[in-house]
This record gives C-alpha cells, sequence and structure tokens, in this order.
C-alpha cells in the first residue's frame, strides 16, 4: 500500500515515525510519503516538505504567512493527485489537514486521522466537517470519545502515544549522563521553551532571567531539532548554559525541575514525573483573539487532561521574573509541594491509560483498507459476472 502522512510539527513527526514503524511490521509493502521531519524520513518516508517550513504559530503569524500557507495547500492537492495513495494519514495539524482531508475525499483516497484536532477547545463546527471527510478518526485523549460521541460521531481511542515513548527510554545512571555531557554536579534544571522560533524568541528571555538567582543549579535547555544552536546563542549571549540536542527526555529524567513552554512538552515532563511550571507568550493580538474563541479551562495538556490545575501555567503577563521565581521556590523547596506534585503525575499515568497507541492505530489503519480492498474486489468480481450474464 502507498501511504501519504502530513505532519505540521515537531511532536506530529515522533508520532507519525512510530506509526509509520507499525504500518511496516504489517505491511511488508508500505511505501510513505510524506510531509514532517527528520524521524518520518529515517522511517523510509519520502519527505516532500520539513515541518519547520510550515510551522506557524498564532492567528497574526498565520495572517502574516498566509500565502505561503495557500502556496503549500496548493502543491500538497498536485502532489496527491500526482502520486494517488491508497491513504492519507493526517497528524493534528488541522487548519492545514482538514483542507487536504475534504480534497483528498472528494477524489475518493481512504483518510484517516490520528491524534484528533482539538475540537473540543475551540471550532466545534470542525466536527460536522471531520464525520463528513475523515474514514476513521483515532483519538489518544480518554476523554475524546466522549465528545464525539455527542456528536454521533464514532471514534478510536487508541492510547496515548507518548506512554510508549517515554517508557521506553532508557537513560544512563546520573553520574554517567552528567560526564558525558560535561555537565557539573550541581542539580538539573531543563528549559524548554518550546520548538518554534516565534515563541523561542518571546519565552527564552524569561526563562533565562532567574539563573542568576539558582547559583547551585545549572540550567540546561532542551534544543528542538529544527533550531540551530546559533539561535539558541543569540538569546543566550554570555550566559553560561548549555544547549543538548536529542536527549530531552534524558534530561528531565536527571532533572530537579524544568520550565516547559506549553504544548506536547507539558505532558512529556509529567510523564517522566518531573515537577514542572508551564509557560506561554505570544502576540498581544493573537493571544486576544485566542481568549475570545477558545473555550477551555487551561492550556497545558496535563490540567486538561486532569480537568484541574496540578501544574503552575504563566501566561502572557504572568509569564515574568516574580511569578517565575515563586512558582520555582515552591517546586525547589517545598517538599510537600512537590510530593504532591509527583502524586498527580502518577494519577495521570493511570488516566492516560491504553499504551501502545502506535500500534494499535496501525492495525486498524491496515485491517480498514484490507477489509476496503476486498470488499472492492468483490464488487468489481460481481460487476463483472453482470456484464457476463
Amino acid at each position: 500500500m502507498n501511504y501519504y502522512l502530513i505532519a505540521g510539527e515537531a511532536s506530529g513527526d515522533l508520532h507519525a515515525s512510530n506509526l509509520m514503524k507499525e504500518i511496516k511490521l504489517l505491511d511488508k509493502s508500505a511505501k510513505f510519503r510524506c510531509w514532517g521531519g527528520d524521524r518520518m524520513e529515517k522511517q523510509e518516508g519520502e519527505l516532500v516538505k520539513h515541518y519547520r517550513d510550515l510551522a506557524f504559530m498564532g492567528f497574526i503569524e498565520v495572517l502574516l504567512n498566509i500565502k505561503t500557507i495557500l502556496k503549500n495547500i496548493k502543491f500538497c492537492k498536485k502532489d496527491i493527485l500526482k502520486n494517488k495513495p491508497d491513504a492519507l494519514i493526517l497528524i493534528d495539524y488541522p487548519g492545514f489537514n482538514l483542507r487536504i482531508a475534504k480534497f483528498a475525499k472528494k477524489h475518493g483516497i481512504k483518510v484517516f486521522y490520528y491524534i484528533s484536532p482539538q475540537v473540543w477547545a475551540w471550532k466545534k463546527s470542525r466536527v460536522h466537517t471531520i464525520k463528513k471527510v475523515v474514514d476513521r478518526m483515532f483519538v489518544i485523549l480518554p476523554f475524546e470519545k466522549e465528545f464525539y460521541k455527542k456528536y454521533d460521531y464514532d471514534v478510536d481511542f487508541v492510547g496515548h502515544p507518548l506512554l510508549d515513548e517515554i517508557f521506553s527510554v532508557v537513560t544512563d545512571k546520573h553520574d554517567v549522563f552528567l560526564k558525558k555531557h560535561s555537565l557539573s554536579n550541581k542539580p538539573l534544571i531543563t528549559l524548554l521553551p518550546g520548538s518554534r522560533k516565534q515563541e523561542i524568541s518571546k519565552i527564552l528571555k524569561v526563562m533565562l532571567e532567574i539563573i542568576s538567582v539558582y547559583p547551585d543549579y545549572q540550567f540546561v535547555i532542551a534544543g528542538a531539532p529544527s533550531i540551530p544552536k546559533d539561535f539558541y546563542k543569540k538569546h543566550t549571549s554570555d550566559l553560561e548554559i548549555k544547549i543538548i540536542y536529542n536527549h530531552t527526555y534524558d534530561l528531565l529524567k536527571h532533572s530537579k525541575a524544568a520550565i516547559v513552554t506549553s504544548g506536547t512538552a507539558t505532558l512529556e515532563t509529567a510523564l517522566l514525573e518531573t515537577p514542572e511550571v508551564v509557560c506561554y507568550k505570544g502576540s498581544f493580538l493573537s493571544v486576544q483573539i485566542a481568549k475570545r474563541i477558545i473555550k477551555i479551562k487551561y492550556i497545558s495538556l496535563v490540567n486538561l487532561i486532569m480537568d484541574r490545575e496540578i501544574v503552575k501555567e504563566l501566561i502572557q503577563n504572568d509569564l515574568n521574573f516574580d511569578n517565575l521565581k515563586t512558582e520555582m521556590d515552591m517546586i525547589l523547596f517545598n517538599i510537600p509541594y512537590r510530593e504532591k506534585m509527583h502524586d498527580n503525575f502518577k494519577l495521570l499515568k493511570e488516566k492516560l491509560g491504553v499504551a501502545k497507541a502506535s500500534k494499535n492505530t496501525a492495525r486498524l489503519i491496515v485491517d480498514h483498507l484490507k477489509y476496503a480492498t476486498k470488499t472492492q474486489r468483490l464488487k468489481d468480481s460481481q460487476r463483472k459476472i453482470q456484464d457476463y450474464s
């Protein structure tokens, strides 16, 4: 089978690559063409465009880059028609992917959606579009199945892919890890300022302000794969702070605390049971628009899944030196506060429940396609019989 996958950011690249790996085990003839990143390419995916050229964050940023986005959509449609895939697999990234889903459905291509758009947060009207153009939706958050059920749409809850990814990590012993990366013996604090240049520019500056307050700790930036070291260096100036790539889980596992930009990383940090404070700062206009149309109580996946605040969220003007220091003091020095956060992280794991999301999704996709192919062959045979009779 020929599969066409579209992921628009780093987390999508990760989850799509794991899905591709599982599909290959079930479908030995599988061929992949994809929009994504390095991980998908390593799974023998023929990369059309890298997600670093696709990731635009915020309403204003999208408007400023609308010509590029529309150009990419037009190119994607042509590329799909040219390559005629048996299946289109979409990973989150709804603004782009739902347009492509409509197009693919119109041209008789099977459409699978892995990791639902967050329609429960905003643009609930998108559910009606999804029902029309998506053949099978695979959700990763436990409350999403019930949400779609309200709209009479049956979806498959496959578990959260991060459970497999994180629990499969084998980390070095603490002293070995420190030595390998030329780190001191001071306790670690990991900074995750995001995966897009726009958010890094706004958020990293505030994160770095508190370093001088904690001389007994060493701070490390977990580098995003698509961001060059020189970009971080522009913001760190004369600070002695290491930037480490491709070892984020190891860093978090060995860290006393983490300061994390809102996104998938907040959940990754919690699943690794590292106490964290969540940060977010976007353009003023984008955030004002978001406040009016996004109807959720929290921005971090951790709090959304638990439906209560278990990690502090510092958003926009609340993300400042004083507030960040206050929360870091609680995380580092208030033992009952740390223990309560750890207990909540354990409850979070229990709530996420099912593991093997990539394997479950791959099986459902391959079985669906096999059944569809078998059914089509049967119809073709019946049609031939009718023609001869």
